[in-house]
């Protein structure tokens, strides 16, 4: 999950100030981390014990509570009720890559992320871009192709994936449902030769910039086999103890594996 991660902190701070270009410096100073970590971790931490996302999302977001929740979100975080709340939004996306590393099969990826998403994002959209996202990411560890992962989450979610970031860009603006954003982050991944590639597209969309690159970041971990050092030596050093003890735990059950290279486009 540490791709998601990479992709929230670079994409933070862009998401007030968006751009249109891969031309940016990946981390200045106030790059940090965001809910997108924070839940992440929170879900990985779950599959590490009882399996209860609600308690975990919870504890981790009143622990850290000024990570820039929804609106929504936070009011569920601070009552002591755990009911959904019907959600569509990306917030379900952007917490789920742990799911895709902890599972064997495609069909108990896409039921546990469903479970995963729908104890706040029970709307169907909601739970629909949890499961594409958890799916892809599968696929991507796995090795499966550029042309296998779209043609399965277009079929199976009915996302296009077949249009292009140099047509999208230009008129593409904030959006937080998964259905305005997750596939176009999908697509920031797909155009991509390497991770770093995949966040700057996602980034340069000029969205949701941090849950876009989470995205993104997180089906290019999967593909391209890890994140680069020197990317990975700067997230850990804006990320406090409490959750890098959670990553190297959930790394050290859950190691990324794949059965081959990517094969081709």
């Amino acid at each position: 999950m540490l791709g998601a991660i990479a992709g929230d902190i670079i994409g933070s701070v862009y998401e007030a100030a968006p751009i249109k270009t891969t031309d940016f410096p990946l981390f200045v100073e106030a790059s940090t981390f965001t809910d997108d970590t924070v839940l992440t971790v929170a879900a990985a931490s779950a599959l590490l014990g009882d399996g209860d996302y609600a308690r975990a999302l919870k504890r981790f977001a009143r622990a850290y509570p000024h990570a820039g929740y929804g609106r929504s979100f936070y009011q569920w975080m601070l009552s002591d009720a755990s009911e959904p709340y019907h959600s569509w939004g990306n917030g379900a996306a952007m917490r789920v890559s742990p799911v895709a590393f902890a599972f064997d099969t495609p069909e108990a990826v896409v039921d546990e992320a469903a479970h995963c998403a729908a104890v706040t994002h029970d709307h169907p959209e909601g739970i629909k871009g949890a499961q594409a996202t958890a799916l892809a990411i599968f696929l991507a560890r796995r090795g499966c192709n550029r042309k296998t992962i779209r043609s399965a989450i277009t079929e199976r979610f009915g996302y296009d994936l077949d249009r292009r970031l140099d047509d999208i860009r230009p008129g593409y603006r904030f959006d937080v449902s998964c259905a305005g954003s997750v596939p176009e982050a999908m697509i920031a991944f797909l155009e991509a030769s390497d991770f770093e590639q995949a966040v700057r597209n996602a980034v340069s969309l000029g969205g949701d910039s941090d849950t876009q690159a989470c995205i993104a970041g997180a089906l290019a971990q999967a593909r391209f086999g890890g994140v680069p050092e020197t990317i990975a030596e700067a997230v850990y050093a804006r990320l406090p103890a409490e959750l890098i003890e959670v990553i190297a735990a959930f790394h050290s059950r859950f190691r990324l594996s794949r059965s081959g290279e990517p094969l081709g486009d």
